[in-house]
């Protein structure tokens, strides 16, 4: 197993198997933690770790806090409307600001695709993309993948499905990387219109009949289908995307009996799967919530905890 040199957290393109390996290891380390009643271990005492979040967010950022927490590192939430970038300060120069303060992770969510770089091509600190535009949201692949291998046992040999809006999805573009490089077979499904051109190109299949998708799957990911999508003349309509692409229990009869059913979330109900699946047996959709928490930790710790004095 390699030895963590990473000074930022980007993009899994960045991270080569071992190095992907070795956060899965390390998360699982972390996991228990998370089950005792003194939720704490001591590995960044000293450490200050900031939440620069310029999109809405509930479970990425309530995740990292709490990851940061249970190291026992500070933190700190900057909400960007109520931040100086209101008074017209560039996003660089408010971040400039908060390294002046001497901490020791910017953990950032942005719009706009390529922000963490240019912050961690600026700053010192640690960088950590918490999603960029339709790029990447490295630590929810991960947690994604740690919870497959967790369930299945491996990741080599799987069939993985990505079932949704292929196009602006960060979640499905970070996925593949990853899953590509730890051996997984990776087909994407969805409308003609939310498929990006040229897909094949990123290691997939593509399918675009999801019964035949769920058939050969051992795990399954639905991505959310953003209304914003529908008024941007994607789809004829969210019904009609329901009707063909949703996934309920009728659809479930043509699976494997242990296929996982995985979701990012937000879930939108009655759209990407109907609310039986979401709370069925088959659905990993919480353990992914619980294991993003032991994923970040490990994250923080190889970023931060491993550094040399």
């Amino acid at each position: 197993m390699s030895q963590w040199t990473k000074h930022d957290l980007l993009d899994l393109e960045d991270l080569s198997k071992d190095e992907l390996e070795l956060i899965l290891t390390t998360a699982k380390s972390f996991r228990e933690v998370s089950s005792r009643d003194v939720k704490k271990v001591p590995a960044l005492r000293g450490k200050t770790v900031v939440m620069l979040f310029f999109e809405p967010s509930t479970r990425t950022r309530i995740s990292f806090e709490l990851a940061a927490k249970r190291l026992s590192a500070d933190t700190l939430n900057v909400a960007a409307s109520s931040s100086s970038l209101s008074k017209g300060e560039t996003i660089l120069d408010t971040a400039k600001n908060i390294e002046a303060m001497n901490v020791d992770a910017i953990i950032v969510r942005h719009s706009c695709a390529g922000i963490p770089k240019v912050l961690a091509d600026n700053l010192g600190p640690s960088i950590i993309n918490a999603g960029d535009g339709c790029r990447a949201h490295p630590t929810q692949a991960l947690l994604d993948i740690f919870t497959m291998k967790d369930k299945k046992g491996r990741i080599e040999g799987l069939n993985v499905g990505i079932v949704g809006d292929i196009l602006h999805s960060r979640v499905a573009r970070c996925n593949i990387t990853a899953l590509n490089k730890l051996g997984a077979n990776v087909t994407v499904c969805g409308p003609s219109t939310l498929m990006p051109v040229g897909v094949e190109k990123l290691g997939v299949q593509v399918s675009y009949d999801v019964d035949d998708v769920i058939s050969k799957s051992d795990c399954l990911m639905l991505l959310r289908i953003q209304k914003e999508r529908q008024e941007d003349k994607f789809l004829p309509s969210i019904r009609e995307y329901a009707k063909k692409f949703g996934i309920n229990k009728e659809r479930l009869k043509k699976a494997k009996k242990d296929l996982l059913i995985m979701h990012p979330g937000p879930t939108n109900r009655g759209v990407e799967l109907t609310a039986d699946v979401a709370d069925g047996e088959q659905s990993v959709i919480l353990e992914q919530v619980t294991n993003g928490i032991a994923v970040r930790m490990a994250v923080l710790f190889l970023l931060l905890g491993t550094k040399e004095e």
